[in-house]
C-alpha cells in the first residue's frame, strides 16, 4: 500500500509501505477514504532531524472497516468509522474518566508498528475503545466535517470547556489556525455571545466571524493586550483559548485573561515552562487543557454535525489526493492553506 512518510525537516513523501494487516484480536483494519494534514505535523515538518527509517504520517482519517480481529465486538466489515487521533481500550480508569489521551493501553498513530493516517489503510489496536460508526455513506456530503471530530473540532472543544467557555462569558481565541477557528465554533456552541479572535490573516478571519467571532485583534504584543483590555472595559477575557503553542501566543493568552478567569491550552507547547507565573497566581488564574481526549466528545459533538447545526468542515481549504500530500504539507507551513484535505 501507499503511506505518507517523513525523513525530516522538508523531506515528506508518498512510498509503498507494507500492508496494513490485523495483528492483535482487538484490532480493525480500515481502508481510509479521508484524512487530513494537522498543524502538529508542522512541528516535526520544520525541525524533525534527518532520520533514515523515516517516520508514518498522520492521525485524522475516516474510512471503511474491512476486517476486524476475533475480539471486536462493536464493529463489523463495512461499517464507516472516524478515528480520534489516539487510540485508547475505553475502559480503563483513564477512559473512564473521559481522559483517553492518558489511556494505560493506548497510543498514537505512525508510533510502535502502528500505521499513520495518512496512508491507504491503518490498523487500529483497540478497535472497540477507538472507532465511532458513523450512520452517513462514505461519499455522504457531510464526511468533511465529521472528519474534523478526529481532532480539530474537538480540539477547540476542548480548549473552550477547559477555558469554561459559556453563557454570559467573554472568550478570546489565541490563533487563527483550524483548532483556533474550531474554538470560536465550540464557544460560540456553548452558548458565549463575545468571541474575540486574535489572527492576522484575512480569509480566515472572514471565516472566523462566519462562525461567530464578534470581533478581531490583528495586533501582536502589547498592542493586542491592549486592545482586548479595551474590547473587555479593562478587565480581560474570562475565557481565553490558546490554539498556537508559542511562547509569544501563551504569554498574550495569559496576560489577556481577566482575574479569576480561565486559559485552556491546547496548542502543543514549544516551551517546558509556562509565562507569567506571578501576575496568574496572584488573579486566581485557572490554566488549564493538553491534549483533547476527542474519543470522549465526538459522540457529543456528532448530532450538530449530521443535522447541520455547526460546519466545523468548512476549515479546510484545499483538497487532493494522496499524491499531493508533500505540496499540501508546503503550502500549509507557507501558510498558502488553512488546511489540507487527502481524498482516497
Amino acid at each position: 500500500m501507499r503511506a505518507t512518510v517523513m525523513y525530516g525537516a522538508g523531506d515528506v513523501r508518498v512510498e509503498t509501505v507494507p500492508d496494513a494487516r490485523l495483528i492483535e484480536p482487538t484490532d480493525a483494519l480500515v481502508a481510509v477514504t479521508r484524512a487530513a494534514i494537522c498543524g502538529s505535523d508542522l512541528w516535526p515538518y520544520k525541525s524533525m532531524e534527518h532520520d533514515e527509517t523515516g517516520r508514518r504520517m498522520g492521525h485524522e482519517f475516516v474510512g471503511i472497516v474491512e476486517a476486524v480481529g476475533p475480539e471486536v465486538r462493536t464493529l463489523k466489515a463495512g461499517n464507516v468509522v472516524v478515528t480520534p487521533f489516539v487510540w485508547s481500550d475505553g475502559t480503563c480508569v483513564f477512559c473512564r474518566e473521559g481522559l483517553h489521551t492518558s489511556c494505560l493501553h493506548g497510543g498514537r498513530y505512525g508510533w510502535d508498528g502502528v500505521d499513520g493516517g495518512q496512508g491507504e489503510a491503518v490498523r487500529v489496536p483497540q478497535a472497540d475503545g477507538t472507532l465511532v460508526v458513523l450512520p452517513v455513506d462514505k461519499d455522504d456530503a457531510l464526511m468533511p466535517s465529521l472528519l474534523t471530530l478526529s481532532d480539530v473540532m474537538t480540539t477547540g472543544h476542548h480548549a473552550a470547556l477547559s477555558a469554561e467557555a459559556g453563557r454570559g462569558k467573554t472568550v478570546a481565541v489565541v490563533g487563527d489556525g483550524a483548532v483556533g477557528l474550531c474554538g470560536v465554533i465550540a464557544a460560540r456552541r456553548l452558548g458565549v455571545e463575545q468571541i474575540i479572535l486574535l489572527g492576522r490573516y484575512p480569509d480566515r478571519i472572514a471565516l472566523a466571524k462566519e462562525f461567530g467571532a464578534t470581533d478581531v485583534v490583528s495586533e501582536r504584543g502589547d498592542e493586542a493586550v491592549e486592545r482586548v483590555h479595551e474590547l473587555t472595559n479593562g478587565f480581560g477575557a474570562h475565557s481565553v483559548l490558546e490554539c498556537v503553542g508559542l511562547e509569544q501566543a501563551t504569554i498574550t493568552a495569559l496576560r489577556i485573561v481577566r482575574p479569576g478567569g480561565a486559559v485552556g491550552r491546547v496548542g502543543v507547547p514549544q516551551e517546558e515552562s509556562i509565562p507569567e507565573g506571578q501576575t496568574t497566581f496572584f488573579d486566581n488564574v485557572t490554566v488549564s487543557g493538553g491534549p483533547s481526549p476527542a474519543r470522549a466528545y465526538i459522540e457529543e459533538l456528532l448530532p450538530d454535525v449530521l443535522e447541520g447545526r455547526i460546519e466545523p468542515g468548512r476549515v479546510f481549504d484545499r483538497v487532493g489526493p494522496l499524491d499531493d500530500v508533500p505540496d499540501g504539507y508546503r503550502a500549509m507551513n507557507d501558510r498558502e492553506a488553512l488546511k489540507v484535505l487527502i481524498e482516497f
